[in-house]
């Protein structure tokens, strides 16, 4: 079991850094965390056959983080894939997603394999396989947003997620909106923490990782700014809790 770090970038195109995105794998089954602008490219630098992607998890419809899903798919499609493709979503935006994958031109019959689309509910926990479970929980990101939706035509769900698998936890803050995101799932068992940094300072994700006490955290969703202010944080930290927060690098593998 282990997590691959395939893009640790923030919405801030980088020629450093993919736009965040990260596998979840089972040894069965290779979960995609995201699929934002050029996670085609990113996979291929990581040397990530496309085909061996068992499902994709879309955290939320932000471009760095759903953009390149069409184009990912046409990939699939020139390998030949001949396997479904399970794609996760909030169940409020799955007709939306297959909207956008169908004005794409990216229809089904002629993919040569099937989209299963799979809704998820907020607070109700779905499996991936019988190795993997999710539970998603809507944070405060796109809240900001709403005052701004005139039409009130758009759903503004924005999930972070806790994994289980193989007895043990992993929790993903997603794209957050404060700190009290970071505490969404505070009482739950915590093996891992991934967190993005970008919407949220390092003394508020420090607090978090106190609070919460995962055995390690990972940083990630970073931008040039974001290396300086990680870096010099672990310059403070007591040697002991450097060695349990790691800032993540595109090609990073954990072993769970």
């Amino acid at each position: 079991m282990e997590i691959k770090f395939i893009g640790t970038g923030s919405g801030k195109t980088s020629l450093k850094r993919y736009h965040s995105s990260f596998i979840i794998s089972s040894g069965k089954y290779n979960l995609l965390v995201d699929a934002g602008d050029g996670i085609s490219l990113a996979l291929l630098h990581q040397k990530i056959l496309f085909n061996s992607i068992n499902g994709i998890l879309l955290s939320h419809f932000h471009p760095d983080h759903c953009s390149g899903l069409p184009s990912l798919i046409v990939q699939m499609k020139m390998n030949e894939r001949e396997n479904p493709l399970d794609i996760f979503c909030d169940e409020n935006q799955t007709e939306f997603l297959k909207e956008l994958i169908y004005h794409s031109y990216l229809f089904e019959d002629n993919l040569g394999f099937n989209l299963n689309y799979k809704s998820f509910v907020q607070k109700k926990f779905f499996e991936a396989n019988e190795e993997l479970s999710i539970t998603a929980l809507q944070n405060s990101h796109l809240d900001k947003n709403l005052r701004q939706d005139k039409s009130k035509r758009l759903s503004f769900s924005c999930s972070s997620f806790l994994f289980s698998i193989k007895g043990k936890s992993i929790f993903f803050t997603g794209d957050i909106g404060e700190q009290t995101d970071l505490f969404l799932f505070e009482g739950k068992k915590i093996d891992i923490m991934i967190s993005e940094i970008t919407h949220i300072t390092v003394d508020e994700l420090l607090e978090a990782f106190k609070r919460l006490n995962p055995t390690r955290l990972f940083i990630t969703h970073l931008s040039d700014e974001d290396e300086h202010k990680v870096t010099e944080l672990s310059y403070e930290l007591p040697t002991e809790d450097r060695r349990k927060i790691v800032m993540a690098f595109d090609g990073l593998n954990v072993k769970i």
